[in-house]
């Protein structure tokens, strides 16, 4: 997030799209609510009648995948009306010429006609936010979960740019992380282009550092991501360590995943539980839970905070950066020998710009966001005040395109897929608490009403939902949550497997794979013995 959460309270326009805020965030999401307490204006944009709709003062239903053009549309209303800044414009940013040019061929009726959003209510979006004097826009996986997800949010990125919208208390440009940890992994380095810190590893300078602080040589290239390193699982990927993830519940197309991690010599899991992913594995590593660990987590505003044990760990389990160290002794590597995760976390300041002004100790009462790059220095709550770090935001030149797959006669129907407040991802965790399970006990497809009659399916009863993927029974559920000609699933649940169904394409710089669209047909069927998937 470019701004603390403490600012959700400040906007005098949100603007709020692809995220299910509410459910997947509910705790931030009453920040949204003392904002329009205040007197804020929300403004939504999601396929689904979600609970923040009925908050906002302007619902946009888009069709799924259409992100990109109500983004170009509000574009255009905010240049056609002069409502740009040009003095940030000026000072600030580069491209702004060819950018502003490129957006006077998408009115809000061109925009219509491919979203669904009518033209008039893209109007008032554009000129809510061009007009605030603080907008500010949060988003989640519905936005980055599609081929598009970078153009997505490039395209958040040039309207924020436009009007000046950045750097400032209350605006900026605000991904709400999916999980507690997300933004420290990525800090970590656990990413395919960057070292620790997002320092690129294809710069020589970064790779002679860290060559010098391994040990070793490092290769001057991006590494690979998780879908390559699927495809090839068999091939030139003889072995895998997978750590805290349920891979095969929650990647897309589960039958190329399943066979993937088959194809394995080796597959190692490190998880609290048993998991349908460390069934497969070959061994399986018991990990501490969080409240049973010593260690760091950096949440979704850049918030470096310290984790306390407060139990000690059952059985054999142990944190994961031992467990990691263990391995990586065994295999004779160098400098794992850290007694505890203190030395881990105060190895990373070392090495990361971003938390250089950071250690152990000083993040003991959590009050530093990072940047923090020196002793003095009280982190940064706001980023890109007054400047930005790589000199000038560049306008991005995006088109629409369509989803990978898009509605056919085989397949006329739009599936979506997210999250529940009920359940947290695979309910590894929340699987296993009986309270959970009372409210949430089942998978259930959201149908609207309308399309419950007219495919011959029952509210209540079950249909064979299928994709060009394979198919999965699941029980109807008839709800004006979701629009006509569109159905809605969570993917928590192994035996409605609906991820057999998705992976129709990938983002081709992010691999993030398109898990918001997939176009299926619905049937009606018969209960089956035991649910699952086919």
């Amino acid at each position: 997030m470019s701004n603390p959460l403490a600012d959700m309270e400040k906007p005098d326009v949100i603007f709020c799209i692809g995220t299910n805020m509410t459910e997947c965030h509910p705790v931030a999401a009453t920040r949204i609510k003392r904002a329009l307490a205040k007197g804020a204006k929300l403004m939504v944009a999601d396929p689904r009648h979600i609970g923040l709709a009925d908050l906002a003062h302007l619902y946009l239903p888009i069709r799924v995948g259409s992100d990109a053009a109500l983004l170009l549309g509000m574009a255009h209303v905010i240049a056609r009306e002069g409502l740009t800044d040009q003095q940030f414009i000026a000072e600030r940013t580069t491209e702004s010429g060819a950018f502003l040019e490129h957006v006077e061929q998408f009115p809000p009726e061109w925009a219509e006609s491919i979203t669904g959003v009518p033209a008039q209510d893209i109007e008032t979006a554009a000129l809510w936010y061009g007009g605030a004097e603080r907008g500010a826009i949060y988003y989640t996986l519905g936005v980055t979960e599609h081929i598009c997800g970078v153009d997505n949010v490039q395209s958040l990125c040039n309207l924020a740019l436009m009007t000046g919208n950045i750097g400032r208390e209350g605006t900026g440009i605000n991904p709400m992380r999916g999980q507690n940890n997300i933004q420290g992994a990525g800090d970590s380095g656990a990413l395919p282009n960057n070292y620790p810190g997002f320092q690129p590893v294809t710069d020589p300078e970064n790779q002679a550092k860290f060559k010098k602080l391994w040990g070793r040589e490092v290769d001057l290239e991006k590494g690979i991501t998780k879908v390559t390193a699927l495809q090839l699982a068999g091939d030139r990927i003889r072995a895998m360590l997978i750590d805290g993830e349920n891979t095969l519940v929650s990647d897309p197309d589960r039958h190329h995943c399943e066979h993937a991690l088959r194809s394995l010599d080796h597959l190692v899991v490190i998880d609290l539980f048993l998991t349908e992913t460390a069934r497969l594995a070959d061994v399986v590593l018991p990990a501490t839970a969080w409240g049973e660990t010593d260690g760091v987590c950096t949440n979704t505003e850049r918030r470096v905070q310290r984790l306390r044990a407060a139990v000690p760990p059952p059985g054999q389990a142990k944190p994961d950066w031992w467990i990691v160290c263990q391995i990586a002794k065994r295999l004779d590597l160098k400098g794992f020998d850290f007694p505890s995760a203190k030395e881990v976390f105060n190895e990373l300041c070392s090495v990361s710009p971003i938390y250089a002004g950071l250690d152990w100790d000083r993040i003991e009462h959590g009050q530093y966001q990072w940047p923090v790059p020196d002793k003095d220095h009280p982190g940064t709550p706001v980023l890109h005040k007054g400047q930005f770090r790589n000199g000038r935001g560049i306008f991005s030149i995006i088109n629409y395109r369509d989803p990978a797959e898009t509605v056919s006669e085989d397949y006329p129907v739009w599936l979506t897929t997210g999250r529940r407040l009920a359940s947290y991802h695979t309910r590894t965790q929340t699987g296993r608490s009986q309270g959970i399970d009372y409210l949430l006990p089942e998978e259930l497809l959201e149908v609207h009403p309308d399309d419950v009659q007219a495919w011959d399916l029952e509210d209540g009863g079950w249909a064979r939902m299928t994709s060009s993927r394979g198919c999965v029974l699941v029980k109807v559920q008839a709800t004006r949550r979701s629009p006509r000609g569109t159905v809605f699933a969570s993917f928590s649940f192994a035996n409605v497997p609906v991820n057999i169904l998705t992976g129709s394409g990938y983002d081709p710089v992010t691999h993030t794979a398109e898990l918001k669209v997939c176009p299926v047909r619905l049937e009606p069927a018969e209960e089956p013995a035991a649910s699952g998937g086919s």
